[in-house]
């Protein structure tokens, strides 16, 4: 944009409107200028202005002439078509893009020789005393933050990816504050050393200081109402509002806090939503939800988290301080007033119910519940594999995906069942039958790690592993070779050979994204030798194993295929296939109706209580009852049960229409 010096007409005009300046010489304009759109407003040091032609709605009410009213601007650029009006203090050193709203705020200003808004600010997840500190910036991935956090034992690699943070955060490094097009700034209080991306909106927050707003036209941010941040990134799509607090926070892409809730030294990555709460020192992945009063996430590590109200852990045992740190692998929940005395370690997609104390680690059991009585911790192993809740959940997530941008920074695998889960169920069945041989089959109950697990729950979660095994496993199969004209057990074995080498072995869930360990270690051990030497090679192999994973993942099925089936892949003939359909129908059939089982309780008398409260007949309380929650039958989980079996039953028909003749 082409700048000019003012006329002395100009001048007079601007001067006669209430304007000043301690040097009309370093004040520049755009042309058309009109002096006319400025009133009671004050420059210092060199300004430059824009152009005003435009007019700025208020919801419809009534427009605004864009100009300067009722403010003192010092040290800035301002962009085309820009209002800025009743300004407290003063708005310095920042430079102000197109279509720009800033309204009825404190101060807008730049402190200090310069700064990286809030890039390269630590923040001390799971041990509130340091050692596991994650370095902050705009473009900061889940899985990136994890290997930070979680590698310490690799000292070259933790260095190395530091060392490019490090690089990045200089790249921000800017004397200048900017706030960018399409923003709006409305009633709010000090902002300081704050970057402002576009099409962002603040609106009543009380005060920001040393953060990026990292907002986009397609999926704006949005600050509202009384909050409080220090130290931060938000990325676009979130939402902190209603009173929020945030010390040393990073909220990823469609992340909400909300409602009061405080955060210091806490990550929360793509779509977490949390209210009413507090979270310390924690490491948010995914979907870390708690949205109640009275709820403490503290030093542990989450995904795919539910907190019921009152959670609860403790990382401090008044000894060396608060040291202690805690892992809740994917999809678990923890139900009102539940309690963790963190160390502990609990198991994807488990329930925790009551208080524990004795350390609990359950890694090797997932699917399982946590449940306390009379101050005992017993274990069911599995059992959550049968939970309407759990089937839910996986459902859900997906269609949750908040997220609007182009630009996703975290890679999210929702699949319940993956290598990562039924590599532990192997393991859990393992683990099962040591317990059952070590203490003997005839006793009731077996103790492991502090944990009593009764015999007859011994029993079934073997039994509920080995049917998720089994429908994961042939589910693996049928999807090979669907679609494919199966002419000879020649072809069959083509189509089951891996097109990879890559995906044996473990497998590790990085926040989210579900890879094999192998893979994990080839990319580390790249990064640390520097033949990964930028954060965007490392996020494009991340990327590149993400899109991979189907791939991948038949790799390790066909790896573990002799283990489970007792038969190599490159074995198999059309009989060995139509009896992995028939074992993967019998499971996921018998899973399914244990989970129309499940549904049905919340349909039974017991759950009518409460309901038709004024009426005498067990047939008003029924009409009630489903004029609220519907019909069973026609619930849409149920007919997706039921539907579900039909789909499946018809895609096992479809394989063996396909077979060569026995």
């Amino acid at each position: 944009m082409e700048y000019r010096k003012l006329t002395t007409d100009e001048i007079s005009r601007l001067e006669a409107h209430g304007c000043s300046a301690a040097d009309w010489g370093l004040v520049e304009v755009a042309d058309p200028f009109r002096p006319e759109h400025y009133r009671n407003a004050v420059f210092a040091g060199s300004v430059k202005l824009g152009t005003t032609e435009g007019r700025v709605s208020r919801d419809g009410a009534f427009e605004q002439q864009c100009g300067i009213y009722d403010a003192a601007v010092a040290d800035c650029v301002i962009g085309n078509d820009v209002l800025i009006s009743r300004i407290g203090n003063y708005i310095s050193r920042y430079d102000i893009a197109d279509n720009v709203v800033i309204e009825n705020t404190a101060r807008l200003t730049m402190e200090g020789a310069d700064s990286t808004f809030g890039n390269g600010v630590e923040v001390s997840v799971l041990n509130e005393t340091g050692g596991r500190e994650v370095p902050i910036y705009d473009c900061l991935s889940a899985h990136v933050a994890y290997i930070i956090a979680m590698y310490r034992h690799d000292s070259a690699l933790v260095e190395k990816l530091r060392s490019m943070i490090s690089d990045y955060v200089e790249s921000r490094r800017s004397s200048r504050g900017r706030v960018e097009k399409g923003v709006a700034i409305l009633n709010s209080g000090a902002i300081t050393n704050v970057y402002v991306g576009p099409a962002a909106r603040i609106e009543g927050a009380a005060r920001l200081t040393n953060g990026s707003i990292m907002s986009e036209p397609c999926d704006p941010a949005y600050v509202g109402p009384n909050v409080m941040a220090q130290d931060f990134i938000m990325q676009a799509g979130s939402k902190v509002d209603d009173g929020a607090v945030m010390v040393h926070a990073f909220v990823g892409q469609a992340t909400h806090l909300t409602r009061l809730f405080s955060a210091h030294d806490s990550l929360f990555f793509a779509n977490c939503a949390c209210e009413n709460g507090e979270s310390a020192a924690i490491f948010g992945g995914p979907y870390t939800v708690t949205m109640h009063k009275s709820s403490l996430l503290i030093a542990g590590m989450f995904s795919f988290l539910n907190a019921g109200s009152g959670s609860n852990q403790s990382n401090h045992m008044y000894k060396l301080g608060p040291i202690h740190q805690g892992v809740v692998d994917r999809g678990s929940k923890t139900t009102s007033d539940s309690y963790i005395l963190w160390p502990a370690h609990i198991g994807a997609f488990s329930l925790v119910m009551g208080r524990h104390v004795s350390h609990p680690d359950t890694s090797r059991l997932p699917f399982s519940y946590l449940i306390e009585s009379a101050g005992v911790s017993h274990l069911v192993p599995g059992v959550n594999l049968k939970s309407v809740g759990t089937i839910r959940d996986a459902q859900k997530w997906p269609k949750r995906d908040k997220r609007r941008t182009p630009n996703k920074l975290d890679f999210i695998n929702f699949n319940l069942l993956s290598p990562y889960t039924v590599s532990k169920m192997m393991d859990g069945i393992r683990l099962l039958d040591d317990i059952e041989r070590t203490s003997g089959v005839t006793s009731e109950t077996y103790s492991y790690q502090g944990m009593m697990i009764k015999a007859s729950a011994l029993r079934k979660g073997r039994k509920y592993y080995g049917m998720a095994i089994d429908k994961f496993m042939g589910n693996s199969v049928l999807k090979r070779l669907e679609g494919a004209r199966l002419d000879s057990d020649e072809e069959i074995r083509r189509l089951l050979s891996p097109t990879l080498q890559a995906g044996a072995g473990e497998w590790l869930d990085l926040a989210g994204l579900i890879i094999p360990k192998s893979e994990v270690k080839r990319l580390t051990a790249d990064i640390a030798s520097g033949a990964v030497a930028t954060l965007a090679e490392v996020n494009g192999r991340l990327k590149a194993l993400h899109e991979s994973y189907y791939e991948l993942e038949w790799t390790w099925v066909v790896e573990n295929f002799r283990r489970w089936w007792g038969k190599e892949c490159s074995e198999l003939t059309a009989a060995d296939i139509r009896q992995i359909a028939e074992r993967w129908l019998d499971s996921v059939v018998t899973i399914d109706k244990m989970l129309y089982d499940d549904a049905r309780k919340e349909f039974s008398s017991v759950a009518r209580i409460g309901f038709g409260v004024d009426v005498t007949s067990d047939r008003n309380t029924r009409a009630d009852f489903e004029h609220v929650r519907g019909d069973f039958e026609r619930d849409p989980f149920v007919r997706m049960v039921l539907d579900h079996i039909k789909a499946k039953t018809a895609l096992a028909e479809d394989l063996y229409s396909r077979l060569p003749s026995l």
